[in-house]
């Protein structure tokens, strides 16, 4: 096989899991200093509408240098609410938060998706209410909302995380 197919290759399966981050540390939790919580869930998905076309980047977790989804996810918590969450969807999933029912999601839930086929956490957002969620999909694309309801999205979705939950936001 040629070395441009060899290296093309490669590119695209970096590509294809470009959220997938690395293996859940065992039990993560919730940084959040008792007090040091500033925001709730409408804080957060204010945050996170507003960033809704900032730029598609790998590694990235800024507004200026753009967004993969696990970062996207982190700064939103951090800057609109000062809570500090794993830097990796399958860390973010690991998370000892409770589990949500796809029948009982709020606004701020996390959600994750099996984008890469089976049942491994390879893609996360944050959900806004009404079936729709914000998040940063794919290279050369932006940060966007889209709906549950697609089929694509409905087929890869594995579960949620409520991070707000009362002891640690204050607030239901």
């Amino acid at each position: 096989m040629p070395v441009t197919t060899r290296v093309a290759l490669l590119l695209l399966a970096a590509l294809l899991s470009a959220c997938a981050g690395r293996a859940p540390a065992p039990h993560a939790t919730i940084q959040a200093p008792p007090g040091s919580v500033h925001g709730n869930a409408e804080d957060v998905l204010f945050r996170a509408l507003g960033l809704v076309g900032t730029p598609y980047r790998y590694g990235g977790n800024t507004p200026d240098g753009g967004f993969d989804c696990s970062g996207l996810i982190g700064y939103v918590y951090r800057d609109a609410a000062g809570i500090r969450l794993p830097r990796s969807t399958r860390e973010l999933s690991g998370l000892r938060a409770p589990t949500i029912g796809r029948d009982a999601l709020q606004g701020g839930d996390l959600l994750f998706f099996a984008t890469n086929g089976g049942r491994q956490v390879s893609h996360a957002g944050i959900y806004v209410g009404g079936g729709r969620f914000v998040h940063a999909p794919s290279s050369g694309g932006t940060v966007r909302l889209d709906s549950l309801s697609n089929g694509y999205w409905q087929r890869s979705y594995l579960a949620a995380k409520r991070v707000f939950s009362p002891e640690l936001a204050g607030n239901p």
